[in-house]
Formats: structure tokens, sequence, C-alpha cells
């Protein structure tokens, strides 16, 4: 269905001294009926500076958020994450990415996808065939 798509995830990680750092675009998904929702955090991002596209059964959502100090700033701290971001998950074949919406509100991006028809449940005829004797 979704799939998180990691391209470190055959390289050993360091146990121990590491902290792991947050992701970047945090995300939550599920299903309901007939189609999948994924929500998307990103703080601060205007909607021209997201990008969402859709190459076979991979959706990246990129995203970018730059702040530039004025010269008669003087910056005390700089924790927020600035630049590009990405992020890329496997859908599987049982979605129907042409149907994909996207709808982004207050720095959270949603997708709703809907379920392929041949991924929904169908009812199957049952027959009577006659046996040979």
């Amino acid at each position: 269905m979704l799939m998180r798509f990691d391209p470190f995830q055959d390289f050993p990680r360091p146990v121990t001294g590491t902290r792991r750092q947050p992701v970047s675009m945090p995300m939550d998904a599920y299903r309901d009926g007939e189609e999948v929702h994924i929500w998307i955090d990103v703080p601060g991002v205007r909607e021209v500076d997201l990008d969402v596209t859709v190459e076979k059964s991979a959706l990246t959502v990129t995203a970018e958020r730059s702040w530039e100090p004025s010269e008669s700033m003087q910056v005390l701290a700089s924790e927020r994450p600035q630049g590009k971001f990405s992020r890329t998950f496997q859908l599987g074949d049982n979605l129907d990415t042409e149907g994909m919406q996207a709808d982004y509100d207050d720095g959270v991006l949603h997708l709703t996808v809907p379920v392929a028809d041949k991924a929904k449940p169908r009812k199957v005829q049952i027959g009577r065939k006659a046996l040979a004797g």
C-alpha cells in the first residue's frame, strides 16, 4: 500500500554516541474506506514552494523553506531547518495515482489517493458445475 523509502536502509548505522535527526517532513498515513490519506507537516513553507510528483509508484514531496536575516538583525538562535527537503514514498500498485488530490492548509499537506478498482473487495459468483459420473 504505502512503503517508506530509505535509500540508506542497507547501510550500517552507528548505535552509540549519536542522536537521531528528526524527520524533516513528518507524516501520518491511513486508509479510510476506499481512500488512502497522507498528512505531511511542512510548517513555514509557502504553497508555491511545495512540489508533489508521482513517477510510476514513487511519490515525491519536495519543499523549500528559507530565511535570511537582515544585516540589522542579531540572530540569537537558529534551530529551524532551512533549505530544500524531500521525501519519497513507494506507493503500491493497488492505489490510483491518477486520481490523487492534494490540499494545503496551515502548514499541512494532505494527499488523498483513491484505492484502485483492482484492489477493491469484490464479490465472486459461485457457479455449479455438472459432475462427470
